[in-house]
């Protein structure tokens, strides 16, 4: 019976174990490692879209999973719904999460045919160029009240449809004696008012901060045009700010304006989208831009500074609205009157040439109102700025025709001069 040496078998012994332990140490590094990496980093985007509440705070929303893009027709059918019927809007509300992410335009089409689609302006999240509004409340340091998320499921009354002066009420029963409340109206063309009511009927007071986001999924096409913005904006304090896709995502992903009321959102070159929380609630917005999925996911926020205790037996309502729809400047001036909301009109752009083009604007809007058709109106608006011109034209036509005269003498004395000058 042969058999190796000991020493033999030692030096076998030792190889093994050191190529075990390459094997093991390589796994670690060049594997695992990596994909420790990956997930924390994409933890860590997330975490950007979340409301800013204190570490590990009972009840605060998770941030929302960006999965890969789902038609929008099977997103409408995967939670229940409450359908939006206006004069001017249709769509419907989830359930889950009571986010507003299914609204069109009616009088608005896709083409000048009027038989085209209707413009869709909000989309469920997980579609390709998702659009939606969320609102939430947020538990305060030290505040273990359980509140509703994205996730939750709530209840409507039967049969219920949001119309114009037809409002819902959607509930939800936190299972610890406190009883949310969301009423949500349209007080106008593209306004909702969103009451979100607190009832404590715990033996335990808590703390809450109202929030609401606007998530786009996708980095949006814009028109390309320097001359007007697009992208995300605000007034914060009365000062407009204007956030583009690029620097939010340069900036770290997030910039801040603190303010007292103020509204903020996404605007497109014809529509948009904005938070106006209540004008006398100081407020955080933030503009945030993660990479989640591989997709492009930019979100304006706005969380209340100071959050409000509700002690036991009490109720509170934290009110806010939102405006989702066109950009018609009497419209957008009408609704920033009635609320009381600073520089709402800035959501137009009117571009480096605001003095020309405002003075325009009302020549062919007041003209449109005469005669019913902005065609005719650019016709009566052209005669109008050539008759207003005609004297500086008339001195203009008078100098070249005396120009026009003088020529011929002009050329006979460079014929008979040829090597002088005149």
């Amino acid at each position: 019976m042969n058999r190796q040496p000991p020493a033999l078998d030692n030096k076998n012994f030792i190889l093994a174990i050191a190529l075990s332990m390459a094997i093991i140490f390589g796994w670690q590094m060049f594997y695992v490692a990596p994909q420790l990496e990956q997930q924390e980093k994409i933890a860590a985007e997330q975490a950007k879209l979340n409301p800013q509440a204190a570490p590990a705070a009972p009840g605060a929303a998770p941030g929302i999973t960006v999965a890969g893009v789902v038609p929008r027709d099977q997103a409408l059918t995967t939670s229940p719904r409450v359908k939006i019927d206006t004069p001017d809007v249709d769509g419907s509300i989830n359930l889950k999460g009571a986010a507003l992410d299914d609204l069109k335009l009616k009088k608005y089409r896709e083409t000048v045919n009027p038989a085209s689609p209707e413009i869709v302006l909000l989309q469920p999240s997980g579609t390709k160029d998702a659009y939606f509004v969320e609102h939430l409340l947020v538990p305060a340091a030290g505040s273990a009240v359980k509140v509703p998320t994205p996730d939750t499921v709530w209840t409507a009354p039967a049969g219920a449809v949001l119309g114009a002066g037809a409002p819902v009420t959607l509930t939800w029963d936190n299972g610890e004696g406190v009883i949310f409340k969301r009423e949500i109206a349209i007080d106008d063309q593209y306004v909702f008012s969103v009451k979100q009511s607190v009832e404590n009927k715990s033996q335990t007071a808590f703390s809450l901060s109202p929030y609401a986001r606007i998530q786009r999924q996708d980095k949006p096409k814009v028109a390309g045009w320097f001359v007007f913005f697009e992208g995300m904006l605000g007034v914060h304090d009365g000062k407009l700010n204007e956030v583009s896709y690029d620097n939010v995502a340069k900036a770290d992903g997030t910039v801040t304006k603190d303010s007292l009321g103020g509204w903020l959102g996404f605007t497109d070159k014809y529509w948009s989208a904005a938070l106006i929380p209540d004008a006398q609630t100081r407020v955080t917005g933030t503009y945030r831009y993660a990479k989640l999925n591989g997709r492009d996911v930019y979100q304006t926020e706005y969380q209340g500074s100071i959050p409000v205790t509700i002690s036991p037996g009490a109720s509170h309502t934290f009110d806010d609205h939102v405006f989702a729809g066109a950009k018609v400047l009497n419209t957008l001036k009408a609704i920033g009157d009635k609320y009381k909301i600073a520089s709402f009109d800035y959501m137009i752009d009117w571009g480096w040439f605001w003095f020309l083009t405002i003075p325009m604007h009302w020549l062919l809007d007041f003209l449109k109102s005469i005669v019913g058709n902005f065609g005719v109106a650019i016709l009566l608006a052209t005669v109008l700025v050539k008759l207003a011109v005609f004297p500086l034209a008339n001195k203009s036509y008078a100098s070249m025709s005396k120009m026009k005269k003088l020529q011929p003498e002009m050329e006979r004395l460079k014929a008979q001069y040829p090597d002088d000058k005149l």
